[in-house]
């Protein structure tokens, strides 16, 4: 049962930073400043490599935009998501709000005896694990029309500009006590562009970690983050169970800094995620340029939290 304690702060503080971080990207300005993550230090080609990588950059960000014209033509068909205990959720539409994102509008009606609160699990997009922003509490007799939205950024990040397959895992809880009252089994809505739908593993990058099923590779690294620097990880699970990665004993340049990071991704699944790490740490270190790192992982089951691996350190440079 290691690091339980360490797995609800991060959730919490993670959930802030994904809030703030809405519609603004990874980047703290119009200009990503990336540099490609490799094995060994820069060498004589650098420089050409990086304009290479920059390049290749561009093209995918422009690649990856979606157009408004292709998320208004996504529809998806009136289906009841759960009718269990009392609780009955429809999901009623596919819309996209300029503030807030692509989302499924739900019609939520509580017949029970009880105030009921419900969030989801885990939210995933043509198999990408993505961040939801959804929970809401009806009282008992009650109804309510709600948004399940999802995190622009995540989706942008997994260059998904038409959700084809959205699979939701709700948790209802008490909405007093916030006791769990019942997980549900994966929902599947299918949008009207699920013949057409391509999921793209998007495993470019320098392959940090390769066991068991699980594969984490190191994309790049963000200086220009909102939050100070980033390094962007693609990480593939076929493990058979559901895990969750953490980054441990964390250092820049030689100087040890603190790593927000916690993933989840459900087998079968994959998820592109950040390694934030706060301009403040940065400072108090004098790290004006990031060149080499070094981290362990630390990798559980995420049902009961019990320890799969941490890994050896593992020490990359970018260039």
């Amino acid at each position: 049962m290691k690091k339980v304690g360490k797995v609800v702060g991060l959730i919490s503080l993670l959930a802030v930073f994904a809030f703030m971080s809405l519609g603004s990207g990874s980047s703290g300005s119009g200009t990503k400043e990336t540099k490609a993550i490799t094995q060994e230090k820069a060498d004589a080609g650098a420089a050409t490599e990086a304009a290479k990588t920059e390049e290749t950059a561009a093209t995918e960000a422009a690649t990856e935009a979606p157009t408004e014209a292709a998320k208004d033509d996504i529809t998806i068909e009136e289906q009841v998501l759960i009718d269990q205990d009392g609780l009955k959720v429809t999901a009623k539409e596919y819309v996209v709000d300029p503030i807030w994102g692509p989302g499924v509008k739900v019609l939520i009606e509580n017949d029970s005896d009880k105030n009921l609160g419900i969030s989801c699990n885990a939210l995933i997009v043509n198999n990408y694990m993505v961040t939801d922003l959804f929970s809401k509490t009806v009282a008992a007799g009650k109804k309510a029309n709600e948004t399940l939205n999802f995190l622009s950024g995540n989706m942008e990040k997994a260059g998904i500009d038409t959700p084809g397959q959205i699979e939701i895992y709700f948790h209802v809880f008490n909405g007093d006590t916030y006791e769990s009252v019942f997980d549900t089994d994966c929902v599947t809505i299918k949008t009207s562009a699920y013949d057409s739908m391509e999921t793209v593993k998007l495993d470019d990058g320098h392959e940090l970690y390769n066991e068991d099923g699980l594969r984490i590779v190191g994309k790049y690294v963000d200086e220009n983050s909102i939050w100070g620097t980033a390094v962007l990880l693609y990480i593939e699970n076929n493990t058979g169970k559901n895990i969750g990665v953490q980054a441990d004993d964390m250092s820049i340049n030689g100087f040890m800094v603190q790593p927000f990071f916690s993933a989840t991704v459900y087998d079968g699944k994959m998820s592109i995620n950040d390694i934030t790490i706060m301009q403040s740490d940065l400072d108090n270190n004098d790290i004006k340029s990031v060149d080499e790192i070094e981290l362990k992982f630390h990798i559980f089951d995420s049902s009961t939290f019990m320890t799969i691996k941490d890994t050896d350190p593992i020490t990359f440079s970018t260039k």
